[in-house]
């Protein structure tokens, strides 16, 4: 084509097509033409997640579809359904009609363990009982509808079965002012002034979280005020962490210190709260020196940073340290959640390349091995992985926010649905406590590192798998040969138990194993003295004959109190005799501040 004769501005377009046309599919393809369109479908599929606070509408979709088609081409199943349904109804019909005349008739169904909603007492006069029957009934029924349908994938059925028990829940005459007999007997009580009150709250929280502000009472535990208030010293700071060395309250320690690695997720002082129920402060009072990681906030500058980021400049970097500061010693690491994680990735790491300094390792609700995660593996897939990466890929990072969702979601009854009936409907706001306080008080994750974690482990599950690689080798857990102190909690969403005692299978080293009770965070914060507190604990050497988690707790009585208690005793059976006080700090290692440091402080 002759460009000479077209004007100047049309002969370079012209010019410019005809290059981009002609050009090599392989040119193309070396440059950053592939990475502008994936770009694109990143930006597009941010905007999704954003609307969907992450959810994924394509993986429900196709989980739906996949259960709703083999549901319609199973004539059985159907049948089966249709029974059953026949005969609930029935059962119900029988049972309406024989307690409108014997209030003490017994109930048809009962509620699932932990399915406090119709506990109170009022919930059995009538028609009460009628409508939360029926609503057990119909959830009963939807739960066999979702389950056992032959050919669906186990994740389709967790996801569909889920997504329903999402949905009925919207509709459980708990939520509703008419017809939940507890709100009905506060409304007479008040004259109607408990939804005025529960008006007032649902505004300010509202207000609240439009301001990013946290929810109300929380701004009474403030960090180093009346939380975090153990004495110690900031000893060492680098981009990622802070490392408080916590000042001893005894003449003598034991000579290997404590290193504590919590999880980045959240605030490091889950285990430093008030000074009643602080673990790190229990461990100072018992003769130990107590080392902490303080994760930085990071922000959308930090989106490159990746999970083995947090290893070298958190757990490596703090050894470093603590080597320095007390020289000689090796060190009993302990790691909560994530941070435990982090720690058996550091520990297999260490130990392959003939690193000893650790002393032992304690894990508290973390999990090595993913394959059986709970109900979080309900997020995790490659489609609900793309959308959330796409989200963190856009702003930099995961914000907290983002985080709690998902959390409450898998446990709507005990976080949404009875906030909304309590806080909104009965107008009763419950007081804050340091636990709450904290709970609130949430950090960001780097979009990077939240991406490894997700698809390595959670995902593909590499690291039990032997595929988790660090320096180019691969971490394997039967490399340490340390002993184990692992902490599970019954009732934790987080980190189920029955994953946390996969570890049995993945190291080749005594292995403590300890059940306690509560949840994720208040069965670690189970200090002693603290009512209805019980734990089981045994010991299986290496070499021993392995139990499945169901035969352990069966071989394994329970005990009560805190397991506090039997932690250190287990620390000080693996500690050489005392010495003496060692200093804060150390030559190339000056004090920076007080404890509880500027990382925690960051918003």
């Amino acid at each position: 084509m002759d460009f000479s004769r077209l004007p100047e501005s049309a002969r370079m377009l012209a010019q410019t097509w005809a290059r981009l046309t002609c050009q090599d599919e392989e040119d193309f393809d070396r440059g950053s033409g592939p990475e502008a369109f994936r770009a694109v479908d990143r930006a597009a599929a941010a905007l999704v997640a954003r609307a969907t606070s992450g959810l994924s509408p394509a993986a429900l979709s196709l989980a739906y579809l996949d259960w709703w088609m083999h549901l319609a081409t199973a004539p059985g199943k159907q049948a089966e359904l249709g029974l059953k349904a026949w005969r609930k109804a029935a059962r119900f019909g029988s049972y309406a009609v024989a307690s409108s005349f014997d209030r003490t008739f017994p109930n048809c169904i009962t509620p699932l363990p932990g399915d406090e909603r119709f506990s109170a007492p009022v919930w059995q006069d009538w028609p009460f009982r009628i409508w939360y029957q029926a609503f057990l009934l119909n959830q009963q029924w939807w739960h066999n509808a979702t389950h056992g349908v032959p050919g669906v994938k186990p994740h389709d059925e967790a996801l569909v079965a889920f997504a329903a028990r999402q949905l009925l829940d919207v509709f459980s005459p708990s939520n509703s002012p008419l017809t939940n007999p507890e709100v009905i007997r506060r409304t007479r009580e008040t004259g109607g002034a408990n939804f005025v009150e529960g008006a007032r709250n649902a505004l300010a929280d509202l207000a609240r979280k439009a301001s990013d502000a946290p929810p109300v009472g929380a701004e009474a535990f403030v960090p180093g005020q009346n939380v975090a208030v153990t004495p110690g010293e900031v000893v060492f700071r680098n981009h990622l962490i802070e490392l408080i060395q916590y000042r001893a309250t005894t003449n003598e320690v034991a000579a290997e210190p404590v290193l504590i690695v919590p999880a980045w997720i959240m605030k490091y002082y889950i285990l430093d709260l008030s000074p009643e129920n602080s673990l790190v402060r229990y461990l100072v009072s018992k003769g130990h020196t107590v080392f902490c990681i303080s994760w930085r906030n990071v922000t959308q500058e930090d989106r490159h940073l990746g999970f083995d980021d947090y290893r070298t400049e958190g757990v490596m970097a703090a050894l470093e340290a603590i080597a320095a500061i007390v020289p000689g010693s090796k060190v009993h690491a302990a790691g909560y959640c994530l941070g435990g994680t982090l720690l058996s990735v550091a520990a297999g790491a260490m130990a392959r390349a003939g690193d000893a300094r650790l002393a032992s390792i304690t894990l508290l609700a973390a999990q090595t091995d993913f394959s059986e995660a709970g109900e979080l593996q309900l997020f995790v897939d490659p489609s609900e992985l793309y959308m959330l990466e796409s989200m963190m890929w856009d702003q930099g990072y995961l914000a907290a926010g983002q985080m709690a969702g998902a959390f409450e979601m898998l446990r709507s009854n005990d976080l949404v649905w009875s906030r909304l009936v309590h806080e909104y409907l009965m107008g009763e706001r419950p007081p804050m406590n340091d636990l709450m306080a904290w709970n609130a008080d949430a950090t960001r994750m780097p979009y990077r590192m939240h991406s490894d974690y997700l698809r390595r482990f959670f995902l593909d599950n590499d690291l039990a798998a032997g595929r988790y690689r660090v320096n180019g080798r691969p971490v394997s857990l039967l490399d340490i040969k340390v002993p184990l102190f692992v902490v599970g909690t019954e009732r934790d969403h987080v980190a189920p138990w029955r994953s946390v005692f996969k570890i049995h299978q993945l190291a080749d080293t005594d292995v403590t194993f300890v059940l306690t009770s509560g949840g994720h965070n208040a069965g670690i914060v189970s200090e002693p003295g603290h009512k209805h507190r019980h734990f089981r604990l045994h010991e299986t050497k290496h070499g021993d004959m392995h139990l499945g988690p169901d035969e352990w707790v069966e071989a394994t009585k329970p005990q009560d109190g805190s397991w506090w208690l039997a932690w250190d005793a287990w620390l000080a059976a693996r500690s050489t005799g005392p010495v003496g006080l060692p200093k804060i700090g150390g030559p190339d290692y000056p004090t920076l501040g007080p404890a509880p440091g500027t990382y925690v402080m960051q918003r």
